[in-house]
């Protein structure tokens, strides 16, 4: 009896304890992006809330941040070096996956809110985002190659940090908006949704964005790859056509 006592004392203590879940529930305005002819860019509201099953804690400051991440591909990057009074590619390392869009918003910034385990344990900043494993042994800089790669996919709004982007209200609700480029990859782009106290991942959750082309662009697209001989010989007669036509209007108005 006393033994039965005892644990049911221990299990009410270890339910009044247990703390507090909870859950990040989330939606994007679309979940497809259709690149046409036109297409120059989208923007992709991203809105939710934070449920529970009792009270706020106090005392412990909530963050969120969200990630969009494109298809992941091998990337070579090439150095360029001065020989002989000419610019020329002497080095290149293989960047092993870098994600082709990659954006991250937060509430505050980012090294505020986040430990550096946490970044590892879940690839969340955009360094940990693109992976670079090996090097040519003659290369002994080659986290300045990852560099390069992030500065460049920077300048052309590929890779984004957005720290104070997203909206928190009451520690509940939580919205914000990130603009995807026009020169988006085509592919499935995943979208993570985590919610962050003193600096540890507590919950995440994850949806996905369907990026397709359409019309024209996908009809030119199966036809380059899937029959590249008749899309070779109808972009000579293209050329030849234009080339023709941009003669004859040229003798037309020298006429």
């Amino acid at each position: 009896m006393r033994s039965l006592l005892l644990a049911t004392i221990l299990l009410l203590t270890s339910v009044v304890t247990a703390p507090a879940r909870e859950e990040v529930i989330a939606a994007l305005s679309h979940n497809n992006v259709a690149i046409t002819a036109n297409f120059d860019g989208s923007e992709i509201l991203i809105f939710g809330a934070i449920k529970r099953d009792s009270p706020i804690p106090e005392g412990e400051e909530l963050d969120i941040i969200i990630t969009i991440a494109g298809p992941s591909l091998p990337v070579l990057v090439r150095r360029k070096s001065r020989v002989l009074g000419i610019w020329v590619n002497t080095d290149a390392v293989e960047v092993d996956a870098a994600p082709s869009f990659y954006a991250v918003a937060t509430t505050s910034p980012l090294q505020d809110i986040l430990s550096q385990t946490s970044d590892l344990r879940h690839d969340i900043t955009i360094n940990k985002a693109v992976r670079s494993v090996g090097a040519p042994s003659n290369i002994t800089d080659s986290e300045t190659f990852t560099e390069a790669l992030i500065r460049i996919r920077d300048k052309e709004k590929l890779y984004q940090l957005l720290e104070g982007a997203v909206e928190l209200s009451s520690d509940t609700l939580f919205r914000t908006s990130i603009a995807l480029p026009a020169n988006l990859t085509e592919g499935t782009y995943k979208t993570r949704f985590l919610l962050v106290r003193n600096g540890r991942v507590v919950n995440q959750t994850e949806a996905s964005i369907e990026v397709r082309k359409v019309g024209v662009e996908r009809w030119l697209y199966n036809l380059a790859h899937q029959h590249s001989l008749i899309y070779g010989i109808m972009s000579l007669f293209i050329a030849i056509f234009a080339g023709w036509g941009a003669s004859a209007i040229f003798r037309y108005f020298r006429a």
